[in-house]
């Protein structure tokens, strides 16, 4: 098992502030790589997404963002096409090359500083610190401010962050990236709660699920943003059919999710030559996405007196 890194063409970049607790991701793909998207929470903060749409002019993008600050954090997608447009990446039209770069955000604003937002100049060192190495997970990049098992409050959340896994059939590589910051609770594949809400005077973790019905109102703050690529070679709108397979690992591995105060969304990329079943792929995805959730939750650190996993004793 490795990370989104393993599939050649990409790279993957982080900024993190730790003292506010909010950061950003960029997955980048210069020399261009056919995308899609799929939504399905109901609180999104999104850049772009429409051009991903089957039937859309533009099939090729050179990065994805992925940051927090809510929609304020959008503004980190200006640096990443900064740094693309002084390497000449992008659309091309006439002398100009048009970076594309679609970007989506989580709500960490309630924890940390929420004076301090991602922006341009983040997105741009984003970039510069991106490689082709290990993925850096845990507390990271859009994950910095991430936490999840929201019901009673943000503190009473379990601390989470940014994962990455990937799946080899073959010669098909399918991988994902995730930040994890979900109004719900996150399991492993034995179907173990890992990271739920802490009761308020026991300080044991719970299901929300169980809650819902005995604890009332909003509960703003939550998004689950993902990647998935691939090796494979795939249309636009296989692709789109992929990152919905995709959103399955989501719902293996969190619960509830695609709720009304999520805005849980996957972006597809396909990179290669490989000839492969979407059908396989989309599965391949979905494991991906899952085992990415877990390792976000599993290798996040205390952070913003939000406790991790690895501190919680119960």
């Amino acid at each position: 098992m490795g990370g989104i890194t393993e599939i050649e063409g990409i790279k993957v970049g982080v900024c993190s502030d730790r003292d506010a607790a909010t950061g950003v991701t960029v997955v980048l793909v210069e020399e261009g790589a056919r995308a899609a998207v799929d939504v399905r929470g109901s609180a999104p903060g999104t850049r772009e997404t429409d051009l991903l749409r089957p039937s859309r002019l533009v099939e090729e993008v050179q990065a994805v963002v992925l940051a927090g600050g809510s929609a304020f954090g959008l503004d980190a997608a200006c640096g990443v096409m900064r740094y693309l447009e002084e390497r000449g990446r992008g659309f091309v039209v006439g002398p100009l090359s048009v970076p594309i770069v679609p970007a989506a955000i989580l709500f960490d604003l309630l924890i940390g500083d929420m004076n301090v937002r991602p922006d341009a100049e983040m997105g741009y060192r984003a970039c510069l610190n991106a490689s082709a190495g290990p993925v850096p997970e845990g507390s990271v990049g859009a994950g910095t401010g991430a936490t999840v098992g929201k019901i009673y409050g943000p503190f009473q959340a379990v601390k989470s962050g940014q994962g990455s896994a990937s799946c080899r059939c073959g010669k098909l590589i399918v991988a994902a990236l995730v930040a994890v910051n979900a109004f719900g609770d996150v399991f492993d594949r034995e179907g173990r709660l890992l990271a739920g809400p802490r009761n308020p005077e026991t300080g044991v973790m719970e299901r929300t699920a169980g809650l819902m019905t005995a604890v009332r109102g909003d509960f703003p703050g939550n998004t689950t943003l993902g990647v998935v690529a691939t090796n494979g070679n795939f249309s636009r709108e296989a692709l789109r059919k992929i990152a919905q397979m995709a959103q399955n690992g989501l719902a293996r591995s969190i619960w509830p999710v695609h709720t009304m105060w999520d805005g849980d969304i996957i972006f597809s990329l396909s990179t290669g030559k490989e000839e492969a079943d979407v059908s396989l792929a989309g599965t391949m995805a979905a494991e991906a996405v899952s085992m990415a959730v877990e390792r976000a939750v599993l290798t996040a650190e205390s952070l913003a007196g939000i406790p991790s996993v690895k501190d919680i004793k119960n």
